[in-house]
């Protein structure tokens, strides 16, 4: 099992350092290798995804990724800022399908800033098309305006397209998760105004044929931002965009606490992945061992399930940071009154004993 592992910017090391920790005391065996992405990698290559890296994730069976993003490099033109080099990736291992679970441990429920009558038992699976929408849709940049309201004014643009196969590949994996689930289906889109939306709704539509087994419907990102925060549990998988799925997910994770607890993975159709938190670099706290690592470390679990085939191992990570936190151990983000604050380290180390603990018990 060999893994590349991309540490990042910010508290990209950190968390990854806690990660790694976690899945050296299971045991399996795996062959690792550090390389650079964002603007850690700018600094040394001048490009924010170097060539050696680029390769050595396509050699990989999986990347383990911390974050990017550095303000120091806002001004530099946009495909040489670090952020895009986990598009970059996304792109080129074809990473089409992003898996986010938004999870409210009962142990954080008073951490959500929903009612926890709202949250308590939240368990949802958002899955996002990675590699489409606006954020890859040419053409796109800046130009003078030859129509609209300012004729000769200066515009930016981009372009939102999706093309059928894009459109039911995704559809596929979110069928077939909420299979392995609550068969609940929930396909999010702007059908009402975009052309690009009523396709997507046409398609998936479509797929659903497929799946008559799954509960199957359509929301506009309107209303399923509105009903996140009003009956969040409603929903068990939710399948949308890359725009759409972007906005949602983060929202998501509010709902469980932080977003310091929601792991993601991004896979291509042969189960490689890049697993990462949905959270950024958080440069404003990099170096001062605060930062939370459990959504990295839940990442790893992923990881280890859906790249690896490992379930037992996963499941024995996800046990053991359920242990960690009805112990009352939080980083500062998760914090509350009667808990007890740790850093990052002890956060991981505390992973790391249940699991032990109860290898020792079994």
């Amino acid at each position: 099992m060999k893994i590349a592992i991309v540490p990042g910017d910010g508290i990209g090391a950190e968390i990854i350092a806690e990660a790694i920790k976690v899945l050296n005391v299971l045991d399996l065996k795996f062959e690792t290798e550090f390389a650079l992405a964002g603007g850690v990698a700018y600094a040394s290559h001048s490009h924010p995804l170097p060539e050696a890296t680029l390769k050595l994730a396509r050699e990989a069976d999986a990347v383990l990724f911390g974050a990017v993003g550095d303000w120091r490099y806002d001004q530099l033109d946009r495909p040489l800022r670090p952020e895009q080099a986990i598009l970059g990736l996304r792109k080129h291992l074809g990473l089409f399908a992003n898996l986010r679970p938004a999870i409210c441990y009962e142990q954080l429920v008073g951490a959500s800033s929903l009612k926890p009558e709202l949250v308590s038992g939240l368990d949802m699976l958002i899955i996002r098309d990675a590699t489409g929408d606006v954020y890859f849709g040419q053409p796109r940049g800046r130009r003078t305006a030859v129509d609209g309201h300012f004729p000769g004014a200066q515009e930016g643009f981009d372009t939102m397209r999706y093309s059928r196969p894009e459109i039911e590949r995704i559809a596929h994996v979110a069928f077939q998760a909420a299979r392995e689930r609550n068969r609940r289906l929930t396909s999010v889109d702007k059908a009402n105004v975009l052309e690009t939306s009523q396709f997507w709704r046409d398609i998936v539509t479509e797929v659903s044929k497929d799946y008559p087994d799954v509960e199957f419907d359509h929301m506009y990102i309107d209303n399923a931002a509105m009903q996140l925060v009003k009956a969040p549990r409603k929903f068990d998988v939710i399948v949308t965009g890359n725009m759409f799925g972007d906005i949602l997910s983060d929202e998501a994770a509010m709902l469980t606490g932080s977003i310091g607890m929601l792991p993601s993975a991004s896979l291509n159709a042969s189960n490689q992945g890049l697993y990462e938190p949905s959270h950024g670099s958080a440069p404003d706290i990099a170096g001062k061992g605060i930062a939370n690592p459990l959504a990295t470390i839940l990442s790893a679990a992923m990881m280890l399930r859906f790249s690896f085939n490992q379930a037992d191992a996963a499941n024995r990570i996800e046990s053991a940071v359920k242990d960690v936190l009805a112990s009352g151990l939080r980083t500062v983000d998760i914090y509350s009154e009667g808990t007890t604050k740790v850093g990052t380290c002890a956060m991981g180390d505390a992973v790391v004993a249940s699991i032990r603990r109860k290898a020792t018990a079994g």
